[in-house]
């Protein structure tokens, strides 16, 4: 692991490239809608069959299995940035808490001034948490992970399951005026919800600056209560499989293809079940809130662990081709890719910009997602070709040695 810590590991980086596109698939909705509109097609306006199915599509491919690849990639690099800091003769470990002090702040300015849907500030703190179990061999991380990750899943589920249940009872008996009443009773408080995000998503940006300070200013701390039970399981997971030499290609080839077969597979069969009976279903508010969030974690997770299988064995041929020389260069500028995606769908769909939020359902949502994939590829290796680091990047890191680290490359004759 020494030597591979000496070098940039290229499939952390084309891995994390995938990563980095497939949550913008995710977070698209959360752009143009409200949160609620993150769960079910049909908010803030009812969806027809086309939204439906490209709702669906998300849901199988990208929902929880992006969050899951992510945060797996996040442990892994916490990981060997301090063990690289560790063979230069540095305090590895105070650096890294240096880095994600940092990322706490870049986490909350990103909900502050572009978007409610930070996953930055949930990182820090969940990554200040993993690191103090960075010397536990790959046995012991899979195991604390895996312990805390069923604990969490099956706590959710039990306090999601009463709410889902009688959604369910209430569609089956539309006229059962007690069940149709208790159901609106556990929705208001979500309804009531929407209409605010919805009207500061309308307002000029400083509007939405001055809201978010005076009417919820901790409200990244209550996302992180809610989902540090999956997030710090999966970056513990993604220390693991570094640990275990799974990114360095020391994997043999035959273990990588179980892997892939039985998550791809089997998580993506439960998946697409899934996903074709909520619509079906017409994604049923509250049972989606029940299933993306904690019933789905393990075929979510099964699936990321296949992908990233997929990934790897197929590293070799990516990296020497030009879509891998592509996606390996949006994963080095992940940190720019993600807050640049805020900023360009915040200007697409705010206030602050053209003003197309809530006018367009899920099919249109992958016009955006297209257009968005598009960019992430087109700046990332022109902008690597004549720079060191991604912008933020390099802020990250400057911020991290407490000096300017150098930007340009040198030219070369």
């Amino acid at each position: 692991m020494a030597d591979a810590a000496r070098e940039r590991i290229a499939a952390l980086d084309l891995i994390r490239g995938v990563a980095v596109l497939g949550i913008l698939a995710v977070n698209i909705a959360g752009f143009a809608g409200p949160p609620s509109a993150t769960y079910t097609p049909s908010i803030p306006t009812p969806a027809g069959p086309a939204d439906e199915w490209a709702f669906a599509a998300m849901f199988w491919l990208f929902e929880g299995k992006m969050r899951a690849l992510f945060s797996l990639l996040f442990g892994a690099s916490m990981l060997l940035f301090v063990e690289r800091a560790d063979e230069q003769g540095r305090d590895g470990q105070a650096m890294q808490l240096r880095r994600l002090g940092w990322l706490a702040l870049f986490g909350y300015l990103h909900f502050l001034l572009l978007w409610w849907g930070d996953i930055l500030f949930l990182y820090a703190v969940a990554g200040t948490i993993a690191l103090a179990l960075r010397k536990a061999s790959a046995p012991a991380l899979v195991g604390s992970g895996m312990a805390l990750f069923l604990f969490w899943q099956v706590a959710g589920t039990a306090l999601s399951l009463s709410d889902a249940a009688i959604e369910q009872a209430a569609l089956a008996r539309p006229n059962d005026t007690a069940l149709q009443e208790r159901i609106a009773a556990i929705k208001a408080p979500y309804r009531v919800q929407d209409a605010a995000d919805m009207a500061e998503a309308r307002r000029d940006w400083g509007a939405q600056v001055t809201a978010k300070l005076s009417e919820r200013p901790f409200y990244l701390l209550r996302v992180t209560l809610f989902a540090i039970g999956e997030t710090l399981p999966f970056m513990l997971l993604g220390m693991a499989l570094l640990r275990a030499g799974f990114f360095s290609g020391q994997w043999p080839r035959r273990r990588l293809r179980q892997i892939a077969l039985v998550g791809v597979g089997l998580g993506g069969a439960v998946s697409l079940w899934a996903a074709l009976w909520a619509r079906a279903a017409h994604f049923p508010e509250m049972t989606m809130r029940l299933l993306v969030n904690y019933a789905l974690g393990l075929p979510h997770l099964a699936m990321a662990l296949g992908y990233a299988a997929l990934l790897m064995l197929a590293a070799a041929r990516l990296v020497r081709s030009q879509p891998g020389h592509l996606l390996m260069a949006a994963g080095r500028m992940a940190f720019s890719n993600y807050i640049g995606t805020s900023l360009v769908m915040g200007a697409l769909f705010y206030g602050w910009g053209l003003g197309l939020f809530a006018r367009h359902g899920a099919a249109a949502h992958w016009l955006f997602v297209l257009l968005g994939w598009a960019l992430i590829l087109g700046w990332s290796a022109p902008w690597l070709a004549r720079f060191r680091q991604g912008p933020l990047e390099w802020l990250w890191r400057s911020a991290t040695e407490w000096r300017m680290q150098p930007l340009r490359r040198r030219a070369t004759s």
